[in-house]
């Protein structure tokens, strides 16, 4: 996959809309333009990758359009549920939808961005990104494209040599600018905003525009049938989503309706953290005072989203039997993906669903009582019983015993490896996994602004990217 090229293929199809659902905007002007990150395996599958660097500050600093898309940046207009809180003052406050495109396998695809400036739904922010964010973003992001996760993809990350006033961080904060390429730009809360300003013929215009950019085996659907095709689409792939965060052991942190989209695809990383180790109650950001955004509730997060939009496509039926019927697809299909997730982070085959079931209770059950470290049990045993060896001379061999841990490794030898060959890879043979918990992106950022030194950085995006190529299989 990272050698895939792409043509550049514009298509601004948000453009169809028309009014009612964004305002143009213009770029900040940075006093400083110091490039932090380019994502050139990415940029070449979007037809990108032979930007000079001089045209890549000018795109991705500036703002410059790019040919035959945008003329003007677009502030997206949505509302959202904050913390289970309705509030209709938000929308794109401090980024824009910059450009739209197709990928190497044709879908369309967003160029938005984090940190550009102020826009009408600023409020009293001042429409800017710490620097400290972005690195932070671009970390997410790679780690859990290396983990198999859908999610948007950090694009460009430039450094805007402002001061800035944070109350969340040490001030004044350093700056920066984020771009960003994702699978639609098109959230929960923007179904909620025209919803809330009791808009019929916006919800389904938004739903017609969203079916023929990202959902097109729908096309044919018609009335009350269309909407509750396009809410199971939705729910489908967003029960894959949660049960991909939950294998990956992430946490996201502020799961409101403006951060969840109609593509299923993970966005918008701020208080993020990923399990040290296995806890239910594990929770990721500081005012999360409840809870509500604790791992194991995510699910539930997710799926009350999902009853939000509902809500909102049920003022264009004339039945909304159809559009439960789609809601209640949710639970045996987060089942489903959550024991498909777990299988590919352990690296083995299905061995039939309740053998997988039986696998991944005994899996909890071990890390729950054990408190092994979340990313090295999963280092140590993928592959399942191929990696026995390897397991043994693990520093945390000694957790590998016990009753629960029996128990474990019964429904694990039951399971083939998917691909023995990956074990042969560079980052099974070190002897170490690719972490990033709290301590080590603190450590990485202590070096960046204390001292300038991204040496931390960059080794962890190369470790991130050994990590990737060795789960995809993919060998030098």
């Amino acid at each position: 996959m990272s050698d895939i090229v792409s043509d550049y293929r514009p298509d601004p199809r948000i453009l169809e809309l028309g009014e009612g659902f964004h305002d143009e905007v213009k770029p900040a002007v940075f006093p400083e333009e110091r490039l932090r990150f380019r994502n050139d395996r990415w940029a070449r599958r979007v037809g990108l990758g032979d930007q000079t660097d001089d045209e890549w500050r000018a795109h991705f600093a500036r703002f410059e359009p790019l040919e035959d898309n945008l003329g003007q940046p677009l502030a997206l207009r949505y509302h959202g549920h904050q913390f289970r809180h309705y509030n209709p003052d938000i929308g794109d406050g401090r980024g824009f939808l910059y450009a739209q495109l197709r990928d190497d396998r044709d879908r369309l695809l967003d160029l938005a961005t984090k940190g550009s400036g102020q826009t009408p739904w600023s409020r009293s922010g001042d429409g800017r990104l710490t620097l400290q964010g972005g690195v932070r973003e671009v970390l997410a992001a790679q780690r859990l494209e290396a983990l198999g996760v859908e999610t948007s993809k950090p694009f460009a990350l430039y450094e805007t040599g402002e001061e800035l006033v944070r109350h969340d961080e040490p001030s004044p904060a350093r700056s920066a600018v984020l771009t960003r390429l994702g699978w639609s730009h098109i959230r929960i809360g923007t179904f909620q905003r025209h919803a809330f300003e009791e808009s019929p013929e916006r919800i389904q215009a938004l739903l017609d525009h969203c079916i023929s950019a990202y959902y097109p085996e729908l096309e044919d659907r018609k009335g009350d049938d269309r909407a509750a095709a396009f809410l199971e689409n939705v729910v489908r792939r967003s029960a894959r989503l949660t049960a991909q965060w939950m294998a990956a052991g992430f946490v996201h942190g502020v799961l409101n309706t403006d951060n969840l989209n109609v593509t299923g695809e993970s966005f918008d990383y701020g208080p993020w953290r990923f399990l040290p180790y296995y806890e239910p109650g594990f929770t990721a950001a500081y005012f999360d005072e409840s809870g509500l955004y604790a791992y194991a509730r995510q699910p539930d997060s997710v799926f009350w989203t999902m009853q939000q939009l509902a809500a909102c496509l049920s003022a264009i039926v004339e039945d909304t039997k159809p559009l439960v019927e789609a809601l209640n697809v949710f639970p045996d299909a987060y089942q489903d993906e959550t024991r498909a997730a777990f299988l590919k982070r352990l690296g083995v085959l299905s061995a039939g669903a309740e053998a997988d079931t039986k696998l991944l209770q005994s899996l909890l059950a071990f890390l729950r009582e054990s408190q092994a470290p979340w990313e090295r049990f999963f280092y140590d045993w993928y592959c399942g019983k191929e990696s026995e060896r390897r397991a043994a001379e693990s520093p945390e061999a000694a957790r590998y015993q016990g009753e629960a841990f029996d128990a474990f490794r019964a429904q694990l030898d039951s399971h083939a490896a998917e691909d023995r060959d990956r074990l042969n890879h560079i980052y099974f043979k070190r002897g170490h996994p690719c972490t990033l918990v709290y301590e080590d992106h603190a450590a990485l950022w202590a070096k960046i602004a204390g001292d300038d030194d991204w040496s931390g950085f960059e080794e962890m995006l190369a470790d991130t990217e050994l990590m990737r190529r060795a789960l995809a299989g993919e060998h030098d």
